[in-house]
């Protein structure tokens, strides 16, 4: 009996363990919807549809599609050289060279007294017309072609940079909850992509790239659907005045900021690392799937690759996140900027075929590829964003913000732009790849030319303060008034379309 009794107490805390772990099993099972679920309480349900839909369908999702899809369109619809279709990528890409504008356009020009909604319905409206014309017609003269393309690019920037002045708007007013939001952007953003390029390759086999350029007024619909369900309160047109008159004392105060050296230099590092690093893409896109001196892969291999990019951005993210975020500024740009030079010899290994004669097959090595190369360039652009973060103006933050991500976008006009360019002047085309090799041994040379500016980054702390006491110091006078609404960057959703 004694023993009975002794085993009792023990059998009791065996079961009480067991519910215990199964009452935290499901406690992190529903954690993600209990932290929507207060989101939404804090905020409004309509707010976080919008980021869930601008974030992670449009954009995530919305995006990795329009990537896949434009690529094939461009290769097998238009039938253009790669390098013509990496100069049209770049005037796809120029409506992100003027976020600043739109969000600019947003604060100044409310309609029917909303600065949110009418842009949210408006810009859906453009993506689902310029998509659906891509789609339905037979034949889309190439002009008019790239000109519905931008179109598409431009909806997806105003909605961008609209959903970012929403997310500076409840990081304002529930500062407690700015943490939060971020994260809800990042996460909408990361599932978003791996969804979308996972599915990209699948439905660009079934339907074709007009049909997958056709499933995005789906996400242009969505993102028309969040202007007229988002919670806005209606502008006077005494703070529309009120606005304009801060953005012209922005303008002053960002004309000053940019005239000190230790604002100017490391802009001017940050353009030059991009644009001189050559973006080549489009040349490896058509060897890829050519079928007598590439691997010849197929829709779906291209989209699970790019899945695998995508995964390998996310995990730099976290890898920078918990072991490199306090690493000085030159010593991490340094050894993230040598290694961006090596990994581009990956490339190298496999267009010279040299994986094959080791036993790799194209499909493992190409994985191993994108993963590897989009981490290194996650961890080579975390510390610039930190960077960029650190040259902001107080008062002006997500204006002056906005700017420098303006002048890295240049960087990446400018990296398309002179990408293609090479691949003209060595002849890279369609059937011809014999010059591929020296193409992507340039490209490879020219990553690590950065290696010399980096006196253009300030030696210090990703903790310190880089701003010079005239601007980083208290301001009480109208030059420096809060602009609030701007524009808010997340600082972990960029890196994907490197």
């Amino acid at each position: 009996m004694s023993e009975t009794e002794s085993l009792r107490p023990s059998n009791e805390e065996a079961e009480e363990d067991h519910e215990s772990e199964r009452g935290r099993f499901y406690d992190c099972i529903l954690a993600p919807f209990h932290w929507l679920k207060m989101l939404a309480t804090e905020t409004h349900w309509s707010y976080v549809f919008a980021v869930v839909v601008v974030y992670g369908i449009s954009q995530g999702m919305g995006g990795a599609l329009f990537r896949v899809g434009t690529e094939y369109y461009m290769k097998d619809v238009q039938k253009v050289q790669p390098s013509e279709s990496q100069i049209y990528q770049g005037i796809i890409f120029i409506p992100w060279l003027v976020k600043p504008l739109w969000g600019l356009l947003t604060d100044v020009f409310p309609i029917l007294g909303y600065r949110r909604r009418p842009y949210f319905v408006l810009s859906g409206l453009v993506g689902v017309f310029s998509t659906l014309i891509l789609a339905l017609h037979d034949k889309v003269q190439l002009l008019l072609a790239v000109v519905l393309l931008t179109t598409q690019s431009m909806y997806v920037a105003i909605a961008d940079v609209t959903i970012d002045a929403c997310v500076a708007e409840n990081s304002n007013t529930h500062p407690a909850l700015a943490a939060d939001l971020q994260s809800l952007c990042s996460f909408s953003s990361s599932i978003g992509a791996l969804l979308g390029y996972s599915l990209s390759g699948v439905f660009v086999h079934l339907l074709g790239p007009k049909g997958v350029l056709g499933l995005l007024a789906i996400p242009a619909g969505l993102v028309s659907l969040v202007g007229m369900t988002l919670s806005e309160s209606n502008t006077q047109n005494s703070v529309c005045r009120e606005v304009h008159q801060n953005i012209v004392d922005a303008g002053k105060a960002m004309w000053k900021t940019l005239k000190f050296p230790e604002v100017w230099r490391p802009c001017l590092y940050i353009y030059l690392s991009i644009s001189v690093s050559l973006n080549i893409h489009e040349g490896l896109f058509y060897w890829y799937t050519d079928s007598k001196e590439g691997p010849s892969f197929s829709q779906e291999t291209i989209g699970f690759i790019s899945s695998f990019a995508a995964a390998g951005s996310f995990l730099g993210a976290l890898l920078y996140q918990n072991v490199l975020k306090n690493h000085p500024f030159r010593d991490l740009l340094f050894w993230t900027q040598f290694l961006f030079g090596l990994t581009g010899m990956l490339d190298l290994v496999m267009v010279l075929r040299l994986n094959l004669r080791l036993g790799i097959p194209d499909y493992f090595f190409a994985v191993f590829d994108a993963s590897f190369s989009h981490v290194i360039g996650r961890l080579k652009w975390m510390p610039l964003l930190v960077l960029c973060s650190k040259l902001c103006p107080p008062g002006i933050e997500g204006t002056f913000f906005a700017l420098l991500m303006s002048i890295e976008n240049l960087g990446h006009f400018s990296s398309s732009w002179l990408g293609g360019l090479l691949l003209h002047l060595l002849h890279v085309t369609r059937v011809n790849f014999n010059n591929l090799w020296l193409t992507i041994l340039i490209r490879n040379l020219l990553r690590l030319t950065p290696l010399c500016l980096l006196c253009l980054v300030p030696n210090a702390d990703q903790n310190a303060t880089l701003l010079p006491t005239e601007i980083s110091g208290s301001k009480e006078g109208t030059e420096t008034q809060a602009i609030e609404n701007i524009e808010l960057v997340s600082l972990v959703s960029k890196m994907d379309e490197m």
